[in-house]
């Protein structure tokens, strides 16, 4: 009797996981989100860890490469009122499937005249990679990241990687 209930699980799951992987297959896009905030460094602490507020009109781009690293997919989108961003990506361009891995999401641009300096808070100013879907139901697949922070040019850290012996 054992075995017949052992038979029994493992032909269940192996349709299980045929029926996930052709639920898989029909997913024909995938979303890219996030929140975009501004930090005020001229803040004590708290207020600038705790207290950052969202931007809205924020550009935030998506850029996808094949195999060959060459740039298949780019998309922009603006934030809302509550600094949210959501892109939407085509899972197949050119017929061939675009892997998410191959996906970069930075910040672009703040229209905020005193908060428009990138950080590199949460990788936005230098780009994440997308890595592991935070959500997952039906036929939605969502990636979301950050928070991504702006501040103000009175915070931006001089870059002192150039010299200047000129």
């Amino acid at each position: 009797m054992g075995g017949a209930r052992l038979i029994i699980w493992a032909v269940s799951l192996l349709m299980l996981c045929r029926g996930i992987s052709a639920w898989k297959e029909e997913i024909e896009m995938y979303h890219v989100g996030g929140k975009v905030m501004c930090q005020d460094c001229t803040q004590g602490w708290n207020e600038w860890v705790h207290g950052s507020t969202p931007l809205k009109g924020c550009k935030v781009a998506v850029t996808c490469m094949d195999k060959r690293r060459r740039v298949v997919y780019h998309a922009i989108d603006e934030t809302d009122e509550q600094g949210v961003f959501d892109v939407t990506v085509n899972r197949y361009i050119n017929g061939k499937e675009l892997e998410a891995k191959d996906c970069l999401v930075r910040l672009v641009s703040s229209p905020d005249p005193v908060c428009n300096v990138t950080t590199n808070f949460a990788g936005g100013g230098s780009g994440v990679k997308l890595r592991r879907p935070s959500h997952v139901y039906r036929d939605l697949v969502k990636y979301t990241l950050g928070p991504f922070y702006f501040t103000s040019p009175m915070c931006e850290e001089p870059d002192t990687s150039e010299s200047d012996d000129d």
